[in-house]
C-alpha cells in the first residue's frame, strides 16, 4: 500500500489508501510520536510474538529518560500502542552509532509499513542528530521476515554472534552505513 508521511507538531502521520485492510481494520491514519511512560501501560499487545524481546520496566525507564529521541510509539486509529522502537546512540569515533535495541508492531499492524516507518524515524535521530556513522541492531538468527525486511531496508549482516539470546540461538548484527560513512566502512 501507498504510504504518504506529514509532518505535524513532532509526530508523524502515515495514512494507508483509502478502503478497508485485508484484515478487517480501516485503512486511516496512523500516528508516529514520542514515547511516553503512560504508554507503558498500554504497550501490552505489542509484546506478543516470541520474537519480541520484553524487557523490565527498569529497562524502558533507563532508554526513556536517558534517550527520549530514540523512544517511539505507533498509535493505531483507536489510540492504542500499534508499534514502538527503542534505541539509543553508543560507541567512539568512527564507530559512533545508533543502535536499535527493539523494534516490534502488533500483529493485527503487521504487513502495513510501520515497522519500516519507525526505522525510518530512529535513523533519521541518528543522522540528523547524533551524526551516526551507522545505525545497528541484533536480531534471532531464525527471524527470517525481520531479517528480510532490514535487507530490505538496506541492512547488511556484519557479523554473527554465537548464542546471543540467553546462549539459545545465535544473532545478527546487521548494520546500515548513514551518511557520515560515505566509504561505507562500518559494514567491512
Amino acid at each position: 500500500p501507498k504510504r504518504q508521511v506529514a509532518f505535524a507538531t513532532k509526530s508523524k502521520f502515515i495514512t494507508c489508501s483509502s478502503g478497508v485492510h485485508a484484515r478487517g481494520l480501516p485503512r486511516t491514519m496512523t500516528t508516529v510520536r514520542p514515547f511516553t511512560c503512560d504508554d507503558l501501560f498500554t504497550y501490552n499487545d505489542v509484546n506478543t510474538d516470541v520474537f519480541t524481546e520484553t524487557f523490565n520496566l527498569n529497562f524502558y525507564l533507563s532508554y526513556l529518560s536517558k534517550w527520549p529521541e530514540y523512544f517511539s510509539a505507533a498509535l493505531g486509529p483507536d489510540g492504542a500502542v500499534a508499534g514502538y522502537v527503542i534505541g539509543k546512540a553508543e560507541g567512539r569515533g568512527s564507530n559512533w552509532h545508533g543502535h536499535v535495541s527493539a523494534v516490534t508492531v502488533a500483529p493485527s499492524y503487521r504487513r502495513m509499513g510501520l515497522a519500516s516507518a519507525l526505522m525510518d524515524e530512529l535513523e533519521g535521530i541518528s543522522e540528523n542528530h547524533h551524526d551516526a556513522y551507522f545505525v545497528d541492531l541484533f536480531v534471532r538468527e531464525s527471524n527470517t521476515n525481520a531479517i528480510a525486511m532490514y535487507e530490505r531496508l538496506g541492512y547488511v549482516i556484519y557479523r554473527t554472534v554465537l548464542d546471543y539470546y540467553s546462549g539459545e540461538e545465535h544473532a545478527h548484527d546487521m548494520r546500515k552505513p548513514l551518511r557520515r560513512d560515505e566509504e561505507k566502512r562500518s559494514i567491512e
